[in-house]
């Protein structure tokens, strides 16, 4: 960091001396900062590129409370720590002051003492809108000008976040889904990635897709999820326009950017928001309440007024500035207990000497309240992994007031029971009906997420027992079983193609396999689930609500088979559903239907452009004036080897 900023001439930059009779903060920004109820303070706190008296500059504030001093050093002084003091803005905890001279790529840090202990250290911006890449750790001032050419999707998105939208979501990590291996494996910038992206969703037919995070972080490792720039996406692949354009051209070629976000815990990193002040500022000072065990990060104080600001407006910044179509809200459940993943006496009981952290819980009633009021077009989605209730339920009926909530116990019990053996599975059958008691409780979705493909857990394919045609054919019947269940549905890269190996996040997915038929074989089948998901109302219209699911039979575990009805608000508007969890062909199997007619095979796991071993239905079966199942017609079926098949009236 020992350098002067220069100008293109290489003459050094001629920082002026700090101004303070400038201020971007209004007396109301400050109340409402105080207050806990500011949601844009990316417009007023950090390094703002601004003009004052006909001079250009930045204005830099920072939240320091018990700071004795703060001033700004950077490149523009040469890492000076006392040439560039800011002033403290009354009783605000707010340091502040206007710099005369400097513009976009300066580099800077604050330099903060203490009033406890003489402690000082040099913080990066909680606010920068821009980082050094990693190892590199200073702030840049930068601005976030971009001529955005998605106004087509911004006015539809309502629609399609609608949960009566098919929503089928690729979930990406962007330095590990392609990379350049005659370039020493080097990651693709935000702008190679977006045209190879955007198409290669379009044609799977994917409806959004979901970042892990982008938010700027110290250790690659933790992919992203161990922050330390909530207002930064990582310089790793490029400059804040470089990821708009990525954003943008997705959303030109019809595709939604949900975004992973974690206001559940931050890391330890010196020049990060541990300790920053010299106190325990962003998180709490007890260990029992501050520090998350698991993950060796803190906890956010969210009882603290200017910790839910910074929050809030964190989550408002990425819908606001980058376009985002919703936010994905990480380990909720962290959140929501005092004792999440502790011992006896490792923890503190709230106030009523209950477990439940009611500080976090306002605040995320507070954070879908204001993301709901202010963007009615995007959706919050919770990873919460156990039984709260009503988290995806409004505010005002005492729910937490996401949009959906990840269905873990779905994919926990389907993951478990497709490891079994099949000759074993009816033993098991219970696994995969449970879930339908509590189905409709809230607005689920299905993940078959990051999580399950790495630390030993193997890839999906891999997950699958048998010999090689076998295994190929239990992950097409994984998918078709997921895409015909009711809720919304996620799948991690690679998965669509049968990657074998675990996910790596310094290596890129298995591209290279799709020069064999099982793999292409299985990406072109999670294509055609997504295109019969996306044009078939009755699989998608009323996933989240009972009216679009009927069982006709959840009893054949004898079988291990499954036959249930999909249905839209249209009455004439209905799926036949039939999944045959073992390697036994079951001929003329009944089944009960509510009309006669002509019953299409629209899709079968089973066809040979599939793997399949070309078991099926010639088509479709003619319903015949039987009854069975409690219905007035029936179907005489051939239900193919591991396999789901879909049927619709003609």
């Amino acid at each position: 960091m020992a350098q002067t900023k220069t100008n293109h001439e290489g003459d050094p930059v001629a920082a002026g001396p700090v101004r303070y009779e400038h201020s971007l903060l209004s007396d109301d920004d400050v109340f409402l900062f105080n207050e806990g109820s500011h949601i844009r303070l990316y417009r007023k706190l950090g390094a703002q590129i601004c003009e004052f008296e006909g001079q250009a500059g930045v204005s830099f504030a920072v939240w320091a409370p018990n700071a004795e001093r703060v001033s700004v050093m950077g490149d523009f002084n040469g890492w000076d720590k006392a040439a560039h003091p800011l002033r403290a803005r009354g009783t605000s905890g707010i340091w502040e002051g206007f710099i005369p001279g400097l513009g976009p790529e300066t580099h800077y840090k604050f330099h903060i003492v203490s009033s406890y202990g003489g402690y000082s250290v040099d913080k990066a911006d909680p606010f920068a809108l821009r980082t050094e890449a990693p190892p590199r750790t200073a702030s840049v001032v930068w601005n976030l000008d971009y001529p955005w050419s998605d106004g087509e999707w911004m006015a539809t998105r309502r629609e399609r976040h609608s949960l009566e939208a098919p929503i089928s979501i690729y979930e990406v990590h962007l330095g590990s889904w392609m990379r350049v291996p005659e370039e020493n494996n080097r990651r693709l910038s935000y702008r190679e990635l977006a045209p190879r992206l955007a198409e290669y969703v379009r044609e799977r037919g994917f409806t959004h897709v979901e970042f892990l995070p982008v938010m700027e972080h110290p250790f690659y490792g933790s992919w992203g999820y161990q922050t330390t720039g909530y207002f930064a996406p990582t310089s790793r692949y490029g400059t804040p326009q470089d990821f708009m354009f990525l954003v943008d051209t997705l959303h030109q070629n019809g595709i939604g950017v949900i975004l992973d976000w974690v206001p559940s815990h931050f890391p330890s990193d010196e020049h990060g928001l541990a300790y920053f002040d010299g106190t325990h500022l962003y998180e709490h000072a007890d260990p029992r309440l501050g520090f998350q065990p698991d993950w060796g990060s803190y906890i956010f104080n969210y009882g603290r007024s200017e910790v839910r600001s910074f929050l809030l407006s964190s989550a408002t910044f990425w819908l606001d500035a980058y376009h985002a179509d919703g936010l994905r809200v990480d380990a909720v459940a962290s959140m929501l207990y005092r004792d999440y993943s502790r011992r006896e006496g490792e923890w503190i009981a709230n106030q009523y000497g209950g477990r439940e952290n009611l500080e976090a819980i306002d605040f995320l009633r507070r954070l879908n309240e204001d993301v709901y009021k202010h963007f009615p077009d995007v959706q919050t989605v919770a990873e919460e992994s156990t039984a709260w209730p009503m988290v995806s339920r409004p505010t005002y009926v005492g729910g937490l007031g996401f949009g959906m909530k990840w269905d873990m116990g779905w994919m926990h019990d389907t993951l478990e029971y497709f490891t079994k053996d099949p000759i074993h599975r009816k033993y098991h059958h219970g696994t995969l009906t449970f879930r339908m008691i509590y189905a409709f409780t809230e607005n689920f979705l299905l993940p078959l997420s990051h999580d399950e493909v790495v630390h030993g857990k193997g890839s999906m394919i891999g997950k699958m027992p048998g010999d090689d045609w076998q295994r190929f054919a239990n992950l097409r019947l994984l998918y078709g079983y997921q895409f015909s269940q009711p809720g919304k549905k996620l799948l991690f890269m690679g998965g669509e193609f049968a990657q074998i190996a675990e996910w790596h996040h310094n290596e890129s997915i298995e591209w290279h396999l799709l020069q064999f038929a099982p793999h292409q074989e299985i990406q072109h089948w999670v294509t055609d689930l997504n295109r019969l998901y996306r044009e078939q109302p009755a699989l998608h219209q009323l996933d989240n609500v009972p009216e679009g699911f009927e069982w006709v039979d959840c009893n054949d575990s004898q079988a291990s088979v499954l036959t249930f009805l999909r249905k839209s608000r249209s009455p004439d508007d209905v799926i036949l559903v039939a999944c045959n969890f073992t390697p036994v062909p079951r001929l003329n199997y009944q089944v009960g239907v509510p009309r006669g007619g002509f019953w299409k095979e629209i899709l079968n796991s089973d066809a040979t452009i599939y793997g399949g071993s070309g078991w099926g239905n010639l088509g479709g079966v003619n319903a015949a004036p039987v009854g069975v199942h409690g219905r007035p017609y029936s179907l005489s079926l051939t239900l193919p080897p591991l396999s789901v098949i879909f049927l619709k009236p003609a």
